[in-house]
């Protein structure tokens, strides 16, 4: 017999190795990665690395040759059989600067300063005309780094944005990896981040929030709506100019400002990217741009997103890889941010965008359903982000389980780092929505916040912003309906309050210690923001009351709203300072459906939920995993976070045997989380 090594089988990818149910698979996961590494091997022939294949943004749009003194704009627009440059400095006159195809479908036209210095300056506003043998539209550039809005017309323009002096960045020593151990994520919108009923700005963010968000205690913050919109009511997810910082919250200075301010308090920025579709206008995006049908996005029916009423990316052409890679470098170089949120992630996986489908076997991460093409665009998009920037953070939204898709390509992964826990703010919501608390069921609850896949790590959240859009309600909301406008006065004893008080802190704690590797809160909902989310628009009279946050609420010291916010800080403090989410996953050390006592152990925490409507049980003895004297280093009753005091934290218990194990006696109240410590 013939034992040499190379008749031998090859070792199975270590994804394979940790999940033997892919094993079956594993030859779709090495031609994944067979075809990336060809993708690389070709970009590399080509463009000498994948870096400088993400470098669209230098070439294509408008940018300043400063050695031959002028402004070179080139558009790839392959279809089309006219470009023209038309803006103020030319009187918008179509026929004044025509530009030049060239043969990889490029077209380009040189602005000598000599010609254009008085006229094409900062500030100057312009478009691109772009005619084909049917017909002839205004168009924003494809990669234009700014788009504003005229007041009265509504019209948007691109605008020449070269200030005098570059911002002047002071971050050079905030590095991701020394302040982000594990991710405690505050997700915000800038607009809507004032109490005033208009839009806030970058600077008022970085002046009034981000003192806010160190002092809770998050290290990272993620900026949803930042790429340009043209409908503010989108909430930022139908995109249209994907280079341009939004202008209606100020300068790309302004924004720069923001992070680097974030950086200087120890606070990481990712931004919520959107990749998976854009919007379908043509005045304002992408859609049609060269009268093709098709060009960035797939052609006919494919080209539509049947949920979205949006357009589809085509990840299979080339040109679109390099424009969505170089759309992830300019971000990263140009503003600074740590990494990306990338959205609608299970949309781009597949075939059927995940609408109306129920994952429930590993055929369909696998099968024809699945577009290779955006995997294989994924896997670009992950190894470039971690080569740019080391230490990046890379966050999925994705709700099919792709497995492996928060493991390194190297494994057989996709390369992202964390993925949404998005079946556990469902569940939470489903939970109040349908069952009274007498019903809860401690072990679907634990099943439900313990049930992700092993070695991919997941960030927890009980809320997001999709939990707050209007025609759906924050957990505050569902939990204290009308009372949270009537009855939240610190000396009112409404019932109605207190119950909701006290389960808003046990649902948080439950998920942040239960749920994940990573946590993140929406903006406001530390405090029970009581009201959701709904944008200006024609529906409510262009109304801005539900597009800010009310954070007097949370500094009144006469309402209740301090109490939620104050425990908000104390969880994440405590999560932080013991590494609680570096820990591996808790082991569950007592399930008392009787009692409605849930009890397990995380990072050598002790973690006692007594979700009981009413009863309160002295002498409750459970067993512990480690003998020694234990202390209360959190209570959810405490009256410094609205509770009623029922537990004497400053006591020390000890262990004692009963039963030839170590146990514990406390007094386990009702509807109050307890967390202990050895010490």
């Amino acid at each position: 017999m013939n034992t040499s090594a190379s008749s031998a089988p090859a070792a199975a990818l270590p994804l394979v190795q940790h999940d033997s149910w892919l094993a079956p698979y594993e030859p779709q996961l090495l031609a994944r990665q067979a075809r990336l590494q060809q993708r690389l091997a070709e970009l590399t022939a080509q463009y000498g690395s994948l870096a400088k294949f993400a470098t669209a943004h230098q070439r294509l749009g408008l940018n300043y040759d400063g050695r031959r003194r002028g402004y070179w704009f080139r558009e790839w627009a392959p279809a089309a059989t006219y470009l023209s440059l038309i803006g103020d400095f030319n009187g918008w006159d179509r026929g004044a600067t025509p530009l030049q195809k060239g043969a990889d479908g490029v077209w380009e036209v040189f602005l000598a300063d000599k010609d254009y210095a008085g006229r094409l300056v900062h500030g100057s506003r312009y478009k691109v005309h772009v005619a084909n043998d049917v017909r002839g539209q205004d168009r924003l550039p494809a990669t234009l780094r700014r788009a504003v809005q005229d007041e009265h017309t509504k019209d948007f323009a691109g605008q020449v944005w070269r200030p005098e002096t570059p911002f002047a960045w002071t971050d050079q020593k905030f590095r991701i990896q020394n302040y982000v151990r594990e991710p405690f994520i505050y997700e915000a919108h800038v607009g809507m981040a004032t109490e005033e009923h208009r839009l806030g700005t970058y600077r008022e963010f970085a002046d009034h929030v981000l003192p806010r968000i160190q002092a809770l205690g998050y290290n990272c913050i993620q900026l949803m709506a930042i790429m340009e919109h043209p409908y503010y009511g989108s909430f930022g997810y139908h995109v249209a100019n994907f280079f341009a910082a939004s202008s209606r919250f100020g300068t790309p200075e302004d924004l720069k400002h923001l992070i680097n301010e974030a950086h200087n308090r120890g606070l990481a920025v990712l931004l919520d990217v959107v990749h998976s579709h854009a919007v379908k206008n043509e005045a304002e995006g992408l859609a049609d741009f060269d009268g093709s049908g098709g060009q960035y996005f797939h052609e006919g029916a494919r080209g539509n997103h049947p949920g979205w009423d949006s357009k589809l990316f085509d990840y299979s052409k080339p040109e679109v890889q390099q424009f969505l890679l170089s759309n992830l470098r300019y971000w990263l170089e140009e503003f600074h941010f740590d990494g990306f949120r990338f959205d609608g992630v299970t949309s781009m996986l597949y075939h059927h965008h995940g609408e109306g489908v129920a994952f429930g076997s590993y055929d369909q991460y696998f099968g024809p359903d699945v577009d290779e093409d955006a995997v294989l665009y994924l896997q670009l998009a992950t190894t470039l982000i971690h080569e740019m920037k080391r230490g990046a953070l890379l966050i999925a939204e994705d709700m099919s389980g792709m497995p492996g898709l928060c493991r390194p390509i190297a494994e057989g992964g996709i390369g992202f780092d964390y993925r949404l826990g998005m079946g556990i703010p469902d569940y939470w919501i489903k939970l109040l929505k349908h069952q009274r608390d007498e019903d809860w069921n401690l072990g679907e609850l634990w099943y439900t916040l313990t049930n992700r896949r092993a070695g991919e790590k997941t960030v927890a959240y009980a809320e997001s912003h999709d939990q707050a859009l209007v025609g759906d309600k924050t957990l505050a909301h569902w939990l204290l309906d009308a009372a949270i406008y009537a009855h939240m006065h610190k000396d009112d004893p409404s019932p109605v309050v207190a119950r909701g008080l006290a389960l808003h802190k046990l649902i948080r704690l439950l998920t942040l210690s239960l749920g994940g590797e990573a946590y993140l809160t929406f903006i406001g909902n530390e405090f029970g923001h009581p009201e959701w989310v709904d944008f200006p628009r024609a529906g409510n009279e262009w109304s801005y009351q539900h597009a800010r946050r009310q954070w007097s609420l949370a500094d009144n010291p006469d309402l209740q709203f301090q109490y939620l916010q104050a425990f908000d800080k104390a969880l994440v403090t405590m999560a932080r300072q013991r590494r609680l989410l570096a820990a591996a996953p808790a082991r569950k050390l007592n399930e008392d459906a009787t009692n409605q006592v849930l009890i397990f152990e995380r990072g050598g925490l002790i973690f006692i939920f007594n979700f009981h409507v009413t009863a309160s049980i002295p002498d409750y003895r459970f067993f512990v995993p480690q003998p020694g004297r234990y202390r209360v280093v959190l209570s959810s009753d405490a009256a410094d976070f609205g509770g009623f005091s029922r537990v004497d934290d400053t006591l020390t218990y000890e262990t004692f045997r009963e039963d030839d194990v170590d146990k514990l006696s406390l007094y386990v109240t009702s509807r109050t989380a307890l967390v202990l410590a050895k010490g």
